[in-house]
């Protein structure tokens, strides 16, 4: 199904640089998922949950973020300033990597479930957010004008203040929303 949806993005995008750049992670994750899925499978939450945020990625990458027609009706309905669709990506980009990462150093440290894994799974998402912040700034200035589209700003000086506060209420809302669940989950694979 992530290929096909892959694909689908793929036709007629509102240009291919800012596709690519878009779904970049996708082409950088899924072979690594892919590559450790046989000596270290994930939850079935984790996956869906990677796959949730892939389509998020696809739909920002085929129309610009800017221009994604969910975000124009959210900016409708809700009296937004903007097209927030961005908003959705980054939210994810905090919330999808929150269980990865929480997955991760239960199983591979012995690390206790509470403030710690908490503190550190947080501190994980926020380093992820600021790095991607840092690609897209070094994108616009190797690329000039061509990065406009990535960026995606649309004339909000705190753009990357915001985002990395979205994800970081990403990973605190998936920690406390899923944890349970993701638990329950991660016992099972034992």
């Amino acid at each position: 199904m992530g290929l096909a949806l892959l694909a689908l993005s793929a036709v007629r995008p509102h240009d291919y640089f800012t596709w690519f750049l878009e779904t970049a992670p996708i082409f950088i994750g899924v072979p690594i998922l892919v590559a450790t899925s046989r000596r270290f499978p994930l939850t079935p939450l984790a996956y869906r949950l990677v796959l949730l945020h892939a389509i998020i990625l696809m739909v920002g990458g085929h129309y610009t973020y800017a221009e994604v027609p969910l975000g124009y009706w959210m900016k409708s309905a809700l009296g937004l300033a903007r097209n927030d669709y961005d908003r959705i990506g980054h939210f994810a980009q905090g919330f999808v990597p929150a269980i990865l990462a929480r997955e991760v150093l239960i199983r591979r440290l012995p690390l206790p479930r509470g403030k710690w894994l908490f503190f550190l799974v947080t501190c994980v998402c926020l380093a992820i957010s600021a790095s991607y912040e840092l690609v897209e700034w070094a994108t616009a200035v190797a690329t000039g004008d061509a990065a406009t589209a990535f960026l995606g700003t649309q004339g909000d000086p705190w753009d990357t203040q915001w985002d990395m506060f979205t994800a970081l209420v990403g990973a605190l809302t998936a920690q406390l929303a899923l944890g349970r669940v993701h638990d329950g989950e991660i016992a099972s694979l034992h």
